[in-house]
């Protein structure tokens, strides 16, 4: 593939994400997305075959920002055992960054925001779509972190309270972020619930360390 048919191939994706955190994906057509783009239905199809095949891109464009995103800020990956052993050595200061990070790539940066809010539309019209939005935003994240901390503080009962306690909050600041005036307030209540959990994970550490 050149570039050119790479930025083309990019352009559409953009443009039909948008559609559909706006109209929702069961409510763009691509006679919808064509006439956004300024082309024929026609010329549309010669770089995917329907809708169908633009989300499955989507998807996978995505899933290639998660990978660039964590290799960028360092943060672990591979299998779950690694992973946990690499947070055990990971300062709580970059944990606190990445997880600024994250709220800001699923808040400010258009193509994940829309993605959020094309699967927060179609969650309960369409099966797939409800599976992409607990796998991405709800049970995905916290099934994830339940495992981190089960992990980190060797509290295999109280893990998934701690999950919950720690992405709960962050999860209700992104309606509150796409709301609000000020964007500025939701992002000081992340940094404030940040600061408070990072107390209480500290203690969960320290009495998991003298059990």
């Amino acid at each position: 593939m050149d570039s050119r048919e790479k930025n083309t191939k990019e352009r559409i994706l953009e443009e039909a994400l948008r559609l559909f955190s706006q109209n929702g994906y069961m409510g763009t057509s691509m006679n919808d997305i064509a006439a956004k783009l300024g082309v024929t239905k026609a010329a549309l199809y010669k770089h995917y075959t329907g809708k169908k095949e633009i989300l499955d891109s989507i998807v996978e464009k995505m899933n290639r920002m998660d990978q660039e995103r964590v290799k960028k800020y360092d943060m672990p990956e591979g299998k779950m055992e690694e992973v946990i052993a690499e947070y055990k050595d990971t300062a709580l200061a970059k944990i606190k960054q990445f997880t600024k990070v994250q709220f800001l790539h699923w808040t400010e940066e258009e193509f994940p925001c829309c993605f959020r809010k094309m699967l927060t539309i179609e969650q309960y019209r369409d099966p797939q779509m409800a599976e992409l939005y607990q796998n991405y935003l709800a049970e995905g994240p916290l099934a994830y972190m339940t495992t981190i901390f089960e992990g980190l503080t060797g509290d295999h009962k109280g893990a998934g309270q701690m999950a919950l306690n720690f992405y709960g909050p962050i999860f209700l600041l992104y309606s509150i972020y796409d709301g609000a005036e000020e964007k500025e307030t939701a992002l000081q209540a992340l940094d404030r619930h940040m600061d408070r959990f990072s107390e209480v994970f500290q203690e969960a550490i320290s009495k998991g360390g003298h059990d």
